[in-house]
C-alpha cells in the first residue's frame, strides 16, 4: 500500500520558514521515534498522530488536515498529507 507524505510547514510573516516532509513509506517507522512530549503537545491541540498515520495511507486522503495560527506572532503552521 502507498502511503502519502506529510508535510509539515511552518510560516512566519506569511513566508515560509521551514518544510519538514517525512515520506509515507517511512511514515509508520518514523511514528515510533517521535518523543513522548512532542506526542502529548500534538495530543494537547486535539492532534492524534496515529489517526494521522492511518489517514496517510489512504491515498484520497490529500490535503491540509490542521492549520494552527498565532496571529500576534505571525506564525502559522499546517500540516498536510501531499
Amino acid at each position: 500500500m502507498k502511503m502519502v507524505d506529510l508535510k509539515i510547514r511552518v510560516f512566519k510573516g506569511g513566508e515560509i520558514e521551514t518544510t519538514v516532509t517525512i515520506p509515507g513509506g517511512i511514515l509508520e517507522i518514523a511514528s515510533k521515534l517521535i518523543p513522548e512530549q512532542a506526542r502529548q503537545a500534538l495530543g494537547n491541540e486535539g492532534i492524534d498522530f496515529n489517526e494521522i498515520v492511518r489517514l496517510a495511507g489512504n491515498p484520497d486522503a490529500r490535503g491540509t488536515l490542521l492549520e494552527v495560527e498565532n496571529h500576534p506572532a505571525k506564525e502559522r503552521v499546517v500540516i498536510a498529507l501531499d
